[in-house]
């Protein structure tokens, strides 16, 4: 389930680059959103793959049904274990889907015909393969570079937390021999939660907000929120620390871009799922 998670305050906006869509901070409210993925839209260098020039030239057609806002499923450099949530670079596209210039033109074609452009950004999660894991697996343990991730020596600890895969997971943790330790996992054992007790990965993940909204990208879609915070005798889903760390990202979002959108994703039970509106 996709919720809307505190949008509707306007801001100043201070740095973004210029964009065509007019502005108005509740744009959303009747969009028309066309959720796709890249790979499989257009493939525009006959490749066999979906690219961003391809979807650029399908700018038209888009308009011509409507659709007022693109949603775009991961598009970044990934092992494609999970198809694209299992981000291996924040900051890059997919060299199958074509170059940043790519992305770029893409964007300003999609504004020039008043099309909004929303991106997904997975931050409960990265790939194991991403420069930050494999940073912390061989960091000192309790150093702020080992505390990107979650870390344990027990395999033992947050046993009243549910397994979501339970198909394919037989526990939250994974063993890690490089770091010689337990990493805490949600999703897949190649998908090692972030730390959002870190104020590090707070800050780094703003980072990764912040260039693609500079890029103009028009909101981003927030995966798997539920779960960013752990904490002992809980379930570890719906906490109140997580919902500060919403609020945090969304008053970062305020101080420099004033209508750009946060879709938070919380796959929850009805009365949990209130708590994420406003």
């Amino acid at each position: 389930m996709t919720l809307l998670n505190d949008l509707t305050r306007p801001a100043p906006d201070s740095g973004a680059i210029a964009r065509t869509a007019a502005s108005d901070s509740l744009w959303f409210k009747d969009a028309i959103i066309y959720q796709l993925h890249v790979k499989a839209f257009f493939d525009a260098d006959n490749d066999g793959i979906g690219d961003f020039e391809g979807l650029r030239h399908k700018l038209d057609y888009l308009q011509d049904l409507g659709v007022t806002t693109l949603w775009l499923l991961p598009f970044y450099p990934s092992p494609l274990r999970d198809d694209g949530y299992d981000i291996s670079d924040y900051k890059n596209i997919n060299p199958s889907y074509g170059k940043m210039a790519d992305f770029k033109a893409f964007i300003r074609e999609a504004h020039r015909r008043d099309i909004r452009v929303i991106t997904e950004l997975i931050i409960n999660h990265t790939s194991d393969q991403h420069p930050w894991f494999q940073r912390a697996r061989r960091a000192k343990p309790g150093s702020k570079l080992r505390d990107f991730y979650v870390w344990s020596d027990t395999d033992q600890k947050f046993s009243e937390t549910r397994i979501i895969f339970v198909d394919t997971e037989k526990s939250n943790w994974a063993w890690d021999p490089v770091a010689q330790a337990y990493y805490w996992h949600r999703f897949y054992s190649h998908q090692p939660d972030l730390n959002f007790d870190n104020p590090r990965v707070f800050r780094a993940v703003v980072d990764v907000m912040r260039f693609w909204l500079d890029l103009g990208v028009d909101g981003m879609r927030l995966d798997a929120v539920p779960y960013l915070i752990e904490r002992e005798g809980t379930i570890n889903e719906n906490l109140p620390e997580t919902h500060e760390v919403l609020r945090r990202l969304r008053r970062e979002l305020d101080m420099r871009y004033g209508d750009r959108v946060l879709l938070a994703e919380a796959n929850q039970w009805p009365e949990d799922v209130l708590q994420y509106f406003g």
